[in-house]
């Protein structure tokens, strides 16, 4: 059942957001800045409700909490195919953000309570796996789809969702399920306390604000880039004309031409990189975030769509590499006793980055260009790489390795 979930909703998710950016930049004809604010509703709807939604999960029942939120994600998609309009785009961010919350988290915890933390670990894998494989379809059908009309891969995700939703309500169990003690229930207490004995650590260990400051940089940086990517190699470049093409399908050819060369990439990395060595690790991300920054600039000047598709694809490549590296540098950066309240702190540095940096970068595209977006996007890397840098002079602390993939130890791999 955790499988056909974590399938079911790749493969819808994959298949709307094969279209979902170019809908709004097509159709809706959504400005750089509204573009940026409905991401910054949905960041910010998700800080709201995080907390108060995780209390049904905790206290009531895990399986209500995945009904609810995957009901209510696939309704939130329904709004702008009704509505393509502004308005109805902030609405959807905010009924999808408010579904999220709901699912975040519960799934997880509904899976280890039904078949108990030891055998959670291989189901977790075999999930990723199946999510894998569930996405390229995802995308293939949403671009075939979507070549008919940009409302269909929409429609038919949002009608999965529900569809999903009532699949499981009839059949998914609960028969594990304890509800939390008072003092492991998530609150704003505890959120507020968490914050405060982050400020704490800071002052115990300075080498904190580089990693928040970090946080922080690409938590804006990443607002203001996905949100108007799209919108620039559209109209601010323009894909070839040839016959049968449609943009729909150039996108969908790169990002499934970034999967498979990430997969390929990371798989040379483990294999070769030590990352029990701090040291290691953190030179590795300041050549992947380097080459981000420089894919960025690189696309706020060129104007040749070759080059432009050339530079997404670096980009897109080194992020993706980037990120199991970021959390494995992050680990090593603080030992065991603040583990948790640094990494909780994080998170939360990561999503106010996003919802204050975002409309400042979203603002800049509807002032001036989305050129002039990147440009200064690109530019905003080179204090959080520095700051990167600056790490390898210290001493570090820590070996949390990357985890080997299936493939590795003999299964299969997605």
């Amino acid at each position: 059942m955790y499988w056909l979930n974590e399938g079911a909703q790749e493969l819808f998710f994959a298949s709307i957001f094969s279209v979902y950016m170019l809908y709004q930049v097509t159709v809706a004809r959504l400005d750089p800045l509204q573009l940026v604010l409905v991401g910054t509703v949905l960041e910010g709807t998700i800080l709201v409700f995080e907390i108060p939604t995780g209390v049904i999960a905790d206290m009531i029942s895990r399986r209500l909490s995945i009904l609810v939120g995957v009901f209510i994600t696939g309704l939130s998609f329904l709004v702008p195919v009704a509505f393509p309009v502004f308005g109805g785009f902030l609405l959807a961010s905010a009924l999808w953000g408010f579904g999220y919350t709901f699912t975040s988290g519960a799934t997880s915890a509904w899976i280890v309570d039904e078949v108990g933390e030891q055998a959670a670990g291989p189901v977790f894998l075999r999930g990723a796996q199946v999510g894998q494989l569930a996405g390229v379809a995802g995308v293939l059908a949403g671009a075939l789809i979507g070549g008919l009309d940009l409302r269909l891969p929409i429609l038919l995700g949002a009608l999965g969702f529900v569809a999903l939703g009532l699949v499981l309500a009839l059949v998914m169990p609960e028969t594990g399920f304890r509800p939390l003690p008072v003092e492991q229930r998530s609150s704003w207490a505890q959120m507020g306390h968490t914050f405060r004995e982050a400020i704490r650590v800071v002052r115990r260990r300075p080498l904190l604000v580089t990693i928040f400051a970090v946080t922080a940089i690409f938590g804006a940086f990443s607002e203001g880039y996905d949100r108007l990517w799209t919108a620039h190699l559209v109209d601010g470049i323009g894909f070839p004309a040839l016959d049968g093409v449609q943009p729909v399908h150039w996108l969908a050819a790169m990002s499934i031409a970034a999967s498979l060369a990430t997969a390929w990439l990371t798989g040379r990395l483990r294999a070769r990189l030590d990352t029990t060595q701090p040291r290691h690790v953190t030179a590795t991300l300041v050549a992947a975030y380097t080459l981000v920054a420089a894919g960025v600039i690189g696309l706020a000047l060129t104007r040749s769509i070759g080059a432009a598709i050339v530079l997404w694809m670096l980009v897109a490549i080194a992020r993706d590499v980037g990120r199991p590296l970021q959390e494995t540098w992050l680990n090593q950066q603080v030992d065991s006793p603040v583990r948790a309240t640094v990494l909780s702190m994080s998170g939360q540095m990561d999503a106010a980055g996003q919802v204050l940096g975002g409309p400042i970068f979203g603002a800049i595209g509807r002032a001036r260009s989305i050129r002039t977006v990147f440009l200064i996007a690109g530019l905003s890397l080179a204090p959080a790489i520095g700051l990167y840098a600056r790490t390898l002079r210290r001493p570090m602390v820590g070996t949390t390795a990357m985890p080997r993939s299936p493939a590795e130890d003999g299964g299969a791999s997605g």
